[in-house]
């Protein structure tokens, strides 16, 4: 193709990238004689990657260097545009977090009513029948560990959680590996077509609602619940969530909708870490919590099941509500 031949097929994409570039840039003098884009109009990305592929072909068919000027430099105020001109790492965790965490646990709301029923499901029904039947912690927890538990959250326990050889700072280094273990367990193995993130789901609930089903029938209630208030919010989502996660990465080993396995993996993994990356903060918070305020006798248990609430409140809020906005 010749180069006049080019610059007729491709020279409107190119003056329209060009003149959005002088758009987004412009403080309020801009040339006149180039017309006004709006933001909307331009996929950004892909019009990006449109000028990279003119650039190459005007490369490889040895234009004008006016023309391969032209496109390198379009190509480079586009690439700072994208990548240099973001406000720096600090303002994406800000965006992130403010918006496109919770847009992307919206997106996979199916996948969050999944994981939430394969988790909480066990963890009521265990509370429930605990309740009555305490004795059938011992089908799921040996007796050295259900005596562990007892002592933990006696309420003449003067540390809440602990035991006497036990710090905060040492608890808060503990939950964070616990918890990571617990999230990365439940994520990663939905690379076993889902099923291994489905039994840690379910291993969870069970045990978690065992330990409150017998703590609370042996009358370590009080004790117990307000210990887990506080964090209990943070923690247990982030188990559903790191459980969204590897449920995304099974079905789509599962069900590829017409891509290779690999491609659909792919395709599956980038919502998917957004989710664990979340997850991972909403972890860090718990076990900051769990280390350092869940332990604290000084407070009344009806202030920490107030913080509990308020908790509980904030993430559903955060989740339902944050980052909406153009029809998100």
């Amino acid at each position: 193709m010749k180069q006049a031949a080019f610059e007729q097929r491709y020279g409107g994409e190119i003056v329209r990238f060009e003149s959005w570039l002088e758009h987004k840039r412009a403080t309020g003098k801009r040339d006149p004689t180039r017309p006004v884009i709006a933001l909307a109009d331009v996929d950004m990305p892909s019009a990006y990657r449109r000028i990279c592929q003119l650039l190459a072909l005007a490369r490889d068919r040895q234009y004008s260097p006016d023309l391969i000027d032209r496109l390198n430099q379009l190509v480079l105020r586009g690439h700072h545009l994208l990548y240099g001109a973001r406000g720096g790492h600090p303002a994406r965790v800000l965006k992130f977090l403010a918006a496109d965490f919770p847009r992307v646990v919206r997106d996979e709301w199916r996948l969050v009513a999944a994981s939430t029923l394969l988790f909480f499901g066990p963890l009521l029904g265990m509370i429930a029948a605990l309740a009555v039947y305490p004795d059938f912690i011992y089908y799921l927890l040996d007796p050295r560990q259900v005596a562990q538990y007892q002592d933990m959250y006696d309420p003449s326990n003067p540390r809440l959680g602990m035991r006497e050889s036990d710090d905060n700072l040492m608890m808060f280094a503990f939950y964070i590996w616990n918890n990571v273990k617990i999230g990365f367990q439940t994520f990663a193995t939905g690379m076993a077509f889902g099923l291994g993130t489905i039994f840690y789901l379910l291993s969870n609930g069970l045990t978690i609602g065992a330990v409150a089903g017998y703590l609370t029938a042996v009358g370590h209630g009080v004790p117990f619940w307000s210990f887990v208030s506080g964090h209990s919010a943070m923690e247990l989502g982030a188990i559903v969530l790191s459980g969204v996660a590897g449920l995304k990465l099974g079905g789509a080993l599962i069900a590829p909708r017409g891509l290779s396995r690999k491609a659909a993996l792919v395709q599956a993994a980038r919502p998917a870490v957004k989710v664990m990356y979340g997850a991972a903060l909403m972890f860090l918070i718990a076990a900051f919590i769990e280390g350092f305020w869940s332990p604290l006798t000084t407070l009344p248990p009806t202030t920490k099941y107030a913080v509990g609430i308020s908790m509980w409140l904030a993430v559903l809020l955060y989740f339902l509500f944050a980052g909406r906005g153009r029809g998100n």
